[in-house]
């Protein structure tokens, strides 16, 4: 039986169809119902069918002729790259997929070498052939040549019509090898996902690399070391369907029972518990993912009322809980801010990561958040050989005792057509890139470089689609930390230092980013009824400064003519006032400031 097994993913760049050729799939297998069969199935959640883009992995299992077929979705989109690794190492087999409108891009690139690292079969494909292609032998002969493939191994189809899937699916059948069966007794499996049910526990879903498990056995995890009860298991239909074991070879899903989700990890391997057994030795899988771009997350009262005490802050904790049981590379810590309350600070992959994550906070557990400044995790060099990991301005070490600093670089990777090359060639440069090299592939270019991660937070996507007319594309990927020279930004209103908008930049640019916080302060905070001095202070004094004007009241309105001297009196009465409020102020900040302040926010 397990010969006929195929277990194999769809790898593309975002948007080349990979969700429209699951759907395919599922028609020509009649695994669902034509109809209940609705656009982009397999996307569960409502925040995929928004963007249009898979955000989480999706297995199905499908039966065509006397073949099971064990399919994975995956995201495309470079913040989700561990998703697409978490998939591989649970496979044999991967459909490349390329749109013809658009030919190879650079996340094209990147699964590509990550399945070739796996040792993987790969298959190439080009969509959608329903529309006018003018250079498709060209594009054809691009995928051919990557693959170091025939011209003719490669599939051109069309996912939205259902053109050649059938060839495609015979050819996965034919050319991706069944998985290798090992019939220990003993169980071994490859934890690649999970996520939580009320009922049963978490749910691991597993590769089978040897033996057999039954419902009702005892398991026990290798690297947590905990130990559950089989209370279910089964396949992915796509629905969670129960079946009484599964086999080496086979991808399925376990009910644990296990309550607390932190003991059921990705990557970890799961066995039969056995009471004499001490250390077993884990599968080789990966890694798990290390959030690199962090941001504070608190309540905001002035939107919905809401605040950071009681039963909402309570409400706050249990939505990010629930989320954690479905996102394992979401993490979060408490804290606290003297403008905003009680909030946590969470750790993203990337800032898609982190839109959808506040995204899926207000849709599905109706959440309005403020969200402070993003930032990466610096190393701070500290005496007696000493390192300190910042991910809050908040936790700056005093300078007296700071010797050096680093900060994460990444590994980028730029497909674009030569017209655009002097201008992307700025965009790199004004970010501060490096080891900046230029390949030809066909008519294209892959620029290669390497960019602080600071910097490909901010808008570096976004300037890159614009300077491209939206035709360059861009994978990178984590590739260590270098030396670098950092300051941090304090501001100071009214006298009074406000931690949540500090942020911590790199040294050359604080001038520049001091002014600019300045200005755009003055222009959301509230006027008061004193004059509000705006502050920014770096290296220990004070390099940009603006003044918001006080709220202006017409106290001489009610004098009718007489002598000057009485207004002057008035006025200098008004000013005494003001210059009172300033020194007693507690100057409390909106939180709609922040939604102005912070882009992410919106």
């Amino acid at each position: 039986m397990n010969k006929n097994i195929r277990n194999f993913v769809i790898i593309a760049h975002i948007d080349h169809g990979k969700s429209t050729l699951a759907d395919r799939f599922l028609e020509l297998t009649n695994t669902v119902s034509e109809n209940k069969l609705v656009p982009q199935y397999l996307d569960g959640m409502n925040l995929e069918k928004e963007h249009g883009i898979t955000i989480k992995m999706h297995p199905v299992q499908m039966q065509y002729d006397e073949y099971v077929l064990n399919l994975i979705d995956t995201p495309g989109h470079v913040d989700f790259t561990y998703e697409v690794s978490r998939a591989l190492a649970a496979v044999e087999g991967a459909v490349l997929l390329v749109d013809g409108t658009q030919g190879i891009q650079a996340q094209t690139l990147s699964n590509l070498v990550l399945a070739q690292k796996q040792g993987l079969k790969i298959i190439g494909a080009i969509n959608k052939i329903d529309v006018e292609i003018n250079d498709l032998d060209k594009k054809r002969k691009e995928l051919a040549d990557l693959l170091k493939a025939d011209e003719e191994e490669i599939i051109l189809l069309s996912a939205k019509t259902g053109k050649n899937v059938d060839v495609l699916l015979k050819k996965i059948i034919a050319e991706i090898p069944s998985p290798e069966i090992k019939n220990e007794s003993s169980f071994k499996a490859l934890v690649f996902d999970s996520h939580y049910d009320d009922y049963k526990g978490t749910i691991a879903y597993v590769r089978v690399v040897e033996g057999e498990i039954i419902k009702g056995e005892k398991i026990h995890f290798a690297i947590s070391q905990a130990r559950g009860d089989v209370l279910d298991l089964g396949y992915f239909a796509p629905q969670l369907q129960s079946k009484e074991s599964l086999k080496s070879g086979e991808i399925g899903w376990i009910a644990t029972g296990l309550k607390d989700l932190n003991l059921v990890r990705v990557g970890d391997t799961v066995v039969n518990y056995n009471a004499n057994q001490k250390n077993v030795e884990a599968l080789p899988g990966y890694e798990e993912p290390k959030p690199m771009v962090f941001a504070g997350f608190y309540l905001a009262k002035g939107k919905t009322g809401a605040g950071s005490g009681g039963q909402d802050f309570e409400n706050f904790r249990h939505s990010l809980s629930q989320l954690k049981l479905n996102d394992s590379a979401l993490y979060f810590v408490p804290e606290s801010s003297e403008a905003l309350g009680r909030g946590y600070r969470l750790g993203f992959l990337g800032m898609l990561h982190l839109q959808i994550t506040q995204e899926r906070l207000k849709e599905e557990y109706g959440l309005e958040l403020v969200i402070t400044h993003p930032t990466v995790p610096y190393k701070v060099l500290l005496k007696e050989n000493k390192t300190k990991i910042v991910t809050n301005p908040s936790e700056w070490p005093n300078p007296e005792e700071i010797i050096g600093y680093e900060e994460p670089w990444v590994k980028m990777e730029i497909i674009t057509t030569p017209q655009y090359l002097s201008a992307i060639m700025k965009l790199i440069n004004d970010s501060r890139g490096t080891s900046i090299h230029t390949l030809t592939f066909a008519e294209r270019l892959i620029i290669q470089c390497e960019i602080p991660l600071e910097e490909t937070i901010k808008d570096f996507y976004d300037s890159l689609k614009s300077i491209s007319s939206g035709y360059a594309s861009l994978s990178y990927e984590i590739s260590g930390y270098k030396k670098t020279e950092l300051e941090k930004l304090e501001v100071i209103l009214a006298g009074k230092k406000f931690e949540s908008l500090s942020r911590i930049i790199f040294r050359d640019k604080t001038e520049r980013e001091a002014r600019s916080l300045a200005l755009k302060l003055k222009t959301v905070l509230p006027h008061q009824n004193y004059s509000v001095p705006i502050q920014i202070q770096a290296m220990g004094r004070i390099i940009a400064r603006e003044t918001l004007p006080a709220l202006k009241k017409d106290v001489t309105g009610s004098l009718y003519g007489g002598d000057r001297t009485r207004k002057m009196k008035l006025w200098k009465k008004q000013a005494k006032g003001k210059k009172k409020l300033l020194a007693q102020s507690d100057l409390q900040i909106p939180s709609e400031v922040f939604f102005k302040i912070f882009p992410s926010s919106h």
